[in-house]
Formats: structure tokens, C-alpha cells, sequence
């Protein structure tokens, strides 16, 4: 993945997050607009069941999709603030449970299955990973709590600036602050790039001609 290509996922990030907002608020009730806004949790429950059962899960999750958006165009969504809600609790909680998953047994957690494909992994790499990977895990969680909490709580519009700018804003900070930190903590740690653990995610080797 180069730096262009990162760089439009980031614009392409932060532009859907403001089109999210704007339809939220003055479109909350479009079904067009409910198939857009449903999408990401369509794509990341599609994503976890194809990575657990292969072609099988990538066929029940495409089939269940159509089926659930033929649903929500046909005008049977109830009501669509409290589904959006119910969306971002439910990507969260998906999230959570995929991370949370990784720590049960002797096996490498998620971060460090990321990191095994960018460098080779030192015990102490596991186990820093390993604590890496929980605070992600605790993360996505303490995101699902305060999402209802805000909803059952503050106006609809308090709680689309908690999903759609203040969660992506957390995700990065949690994300940058754990690369600057890494080496404060961990100085002997081989170094990497951020751009590295993008690619890590999508499962693309690291360059490693270009790491620092």
C-alpha cells in the first residue's frame, strides 16, 4: 500500500464521517440514506464471518446484506435513530469480540498476528502486543457502553458527533499514541513505519527496505 493510496483511505475515511453526520441529521429517515449509514456494519460483520468460515461466510454474509437492505428500502426499519445506535454498538461490539477472542490460549493476539507479518516477534514483543491488544479490546467496549449511554442520555445529535467524528478521532489517537509510545517503552524494539501496520492489517507485507 503506498502513501497515495493511504493517504485517499484517510480522505475517503474523514469525508464519510462528515456525510454521515449531514445525513444523519437532516436524513435520518431517507431509506437511501439508511442503506448508506448501515453499510460499515454490513462490510465489518461480512469481513469477521469470511475471515472465520472462508467462502461460505463470504456468501451468507453478501446474501444476508441484500436481504436486510431489500428490507430497509421496502420501508420496514422502525425507527431509524435507535438503529443507527444499535449499528454503532454492534460494530463495536463485533470489534471487541474479534480482538478479545485472540487473547484466549497460547496463541499470538491479534496485534501480534499484525506485527508477526511486518517483522519477527520476540517474547517480548507477544506479550507487549498481547497488552496492546487489550486495551483495543477494552476500547471497542467502553465505545459500545458509551454510545448507548449518550443515546439514552443527550439528543441524537450529541450522540451522531460521538459516532461519526469523536469515535474515528479516538481511533486514531489510540492508534498514533501507541506507535509514539512503543519505543519509549520498548527502545530495543526493531522499528516500523505506521504506514507498515496499514499494510499489516490488509494483509500486505512491509517494504522492509523502507523501514527506519
Amino acid at each position: 500500500m503506498s502513501r497515495w493510496r493511504m493517504a485517499l483511505l484517510l480522505i475517503a475515511g474523514v469525508s464519510y464521517a462528515g456525510v454521515s453526520q449531514w445525513m444523519m441529521l437532516y436524513h435520518a429517515a431517507a431509506p437511501w440514506a439508511v442503506v448508506v449509514l448501515l453499510g460499515p456494519l454490513w462490510l465489518t460483520a461480512w469481513g469477521i464471518v469470511a475471515s472465520r468460515f472462508g467462502a461460505w461466510g463470504m456468501v451468507l454474509g453478501a446474501v444476508a446484506g441484500l436481504v436486510a437492505f431489500a428490507f430497509v428500502l421496502r420501508g420496514g426499519i422502525g425507527d431509524p435513530n435507535l438503529l443507527y445506535m444499535l449499528q454503532h454498538v454492534s460494530i463495536n461490539v463485533l470489534l471487541c469480540g474479534w480482538f478479545g477472542a485472540s487473547l484466549r490460549g497460547d496463541g499470538l493476539s491479534l496485534i501480534g498476528q499484525f506485527a508477526a507479518r511486518v517483522h519477527p516477534m520476540s517474547p517480548a514483543m507477544c506479550t507487549y502486543t498481547g497488552n496492546v491488544t487489550r486495551v483495543w479490546t477494552l476500547y471497542f467496549a467502553l465505545m459500545a457502553v458509551a454510545s448507548v449511554a449518550v443515546y439514552a442520555s443527550l439528543s441524537f445529535a450529541a450522540w451522531s458527533v460521538l459516532a461519526n467524528l469523536l469515535t474515528p478521532l479516538c481511533i486514531v489517537g489510540l492508534f498514533v499514541g501507541e506507535h509514539l509510545l512503543r519505543y519509549r517503552l520498548h527502545p530495543e524494539f526493531e522499528r516500523t513505519r505506521m504506514i507498515d501496520a496499514v499494510r499489516a492489517f490488509y494483509g500486505a507485507p512491509a517494504d522492509p527496505a523502507a523501514r527506519r
